[in-house]
């Protein structure tokens, strides 16, 4: 590191101590904490990133476990967004809390009358109509979260007119091909769409800053604490809709249709960019209980797929699995790779390996076997029934699963032997994220027409 580079670092960290000193942090408690880190961010600096990212990511990691910390991590990164946009010319990019909490609630009001819009012009829910709101839900909330990320980080003219038509495309792409209503190319829109959708949102979340590894992550970060705060949120949704239904009913009033065609829809779409405010502006637990909650789950998804594999060879065997299962295996492998991403998003790459990462070990082997199985079974279904757009799209989806399974399992090896550092595993993860984005927009575009819109 150079003089300039070691001067800069010091002074941001001296800043960073200060600022817990003075919100009542104690001086033991602080020397550990600045030793992790420095440890964060010379790796980091050794790893190729800038002064100010090796910083911003060594601060968030020592923050998870440090509350006073993980406030002056949320100030200092929306500094530097404000800077990378344009400077002190620009007024503040993230805001006071207050007009932030204002465009978020904003951004989620536009969301929740865009689900209505439709209505006026005869699409009613239900009926005709349901395939169309199926194939356009993630149009109606998305890009309004994308909004809200665009104000709060800063981007570029050109950054939020190719994100406008990444979201045009979708609609088009969506609404102008004569998908045959219920079949498998709309289905497949249905699906991928949003997968597409949410990865063009993650470019709005990182500033436009996509070739970044490290935003990468956070992103993943925030999609793993996001998805939690918007079950709570669901959940608690469910359980006031299911009172007051009850309630008005034992006053002889049916709010039920009420309920169904506004509360329900609007309070979703709206909630969607709630939860990315409350994850956004730390007013959660779930900073906290999202990395918890994966190394729970590492565990007992590593021992059911044990079992699985254990019960597919034992009772029916390697070729004789019907399609449900199919689907299901595919399922469990998308969850998988999803935990394992936020397990990786939540773990302090300086430590040395541990029973944990032997554990993601298990996980990556056993949904590799579980993916060889699928695919075994794909081209079993492909001799036997020819191409459709449903066993393509699955083909493809448990090739690409394939490769990052494959490559996965042989750097974790690497690392829990201590013969590689946990950032390559990183590292490949993140430049792997585009391919999965680059899947959905295909099935999007190129499988209606090719398999005729059926």
């Amino acid at each position: 590191m150079s003089t300039d580079a070691q001067a800069g670092l010091e002074s941001l960290i001296a800043r960073w101590r200060a600022d817990i000193l003075a919100h009542g942090a104690a001086e033991p408690s602080i020397a550990a904490l600045e030793g992790q880190l420095r440890a964060h961010a010379s790796s980091l600096r050794a790893a190729g990133m800038s002064e100010d990212e090796a910083f911003l990511v060594a601060l968030k990691r020592v923050a998870a476990s440090d509350e006073a910390s993980r406030r002056f991590a949320r100030a200092y990164s929306d500094e530097l967004w404000a800077e990378s946009v344009g400077g002190t010319d620009q007024p503040d990019a993230g805001g006071t809390a207050r007009t932030e909490f204002a465009v978020a609630l904003g951004c989620a009001v536009a969301a929740a009358v865009a689900i209505k819009v439709p209505t006026l012009f005869g699409y009613s829910f239900g009926g005709d109509a349901a395939n169309f709101y199926a194939r356009n839900l993630s149009l109606f909330v998305l890009p309004f979260l994308a909004a809200y990320f665009i104000w709060k980080r800063g981007m570029s003219r050109g950054g939020i007119a190719a994100l406008a038509a990444i979201f045009v495309g979708g609609a088009v792409f969506a609404n102008a091909y004569p998908l045959k209503p219920g079949g498998s190319t709309e289905i497949l829109t249905v699906i991928h769409l949003p997968i597409a959708l949410w990865l063009a949102v993650g470019v709005a979340y990182v500033g436009g800053d996509w070739l970044s590894g490290a935003r990468r992550m956070e992103y993943v970060r925030f999609t793993g604490e996001w998805l939690v705060t918007y079950a709570l949120i669901a959940l608690g949704g469910g359980v006031l809709v299911t009172i007051t239904t009850g309630v008005f009913e034992a006053i002889g009033l049916n709010v039920s249709t009420f309920m169904g065609e506004w509360v329900l829809p609007c309070g979703a779409l709206g909630a969607v960019v709630v939860s990315a405010w409350l994850v956004e502006s730390g007013r959660n637990l779930v900073g906290g209980m999202a990395p918890m909650l994966a190394r729970v789950f590492t565990p007992l998804f590593a021992l059911m797929l044990v079992a699985l594999l254990t019960g597919v060879v034992s009772t029916r065997g390697v070729i004789d699995i019907q399609r449900e299962v199919l689907i299901l295996f595919d399922v469990l492998l998308v969850l998988v790779l999803a935990l394992l991403l936020y397990a990786m998003s939540a773990r302090d790459p300086l430590a040395e390996p541990g029973l944990f990462d032997w554990i993601q070990l298990v996980l990556v082997v056993c949904a590799l076997g579980v993916d060889v199985f699928a695919l075994v079974n794909i081209a079993a279904r492909l001799t036997e029934y020819g191409f459709s757009a449903n066993k393509a799209a699955a083909l493809g989806l448990n090739l690409i699963l394939l490769v990052n399974l494959a490559w996965s399992a042989f750097l974790q090896i690497g690392f829990v032997r201590s013969r590689r550092p946990f950032e390559s595993v990183e590292r490949w993860q993140m430049r792997y994220l585009p391919v999965y984005a680059l899947w959905a927009a295909i099935v999007v575009v190129a499988f209606p027409p090719v398999f005729g819109f059926v």
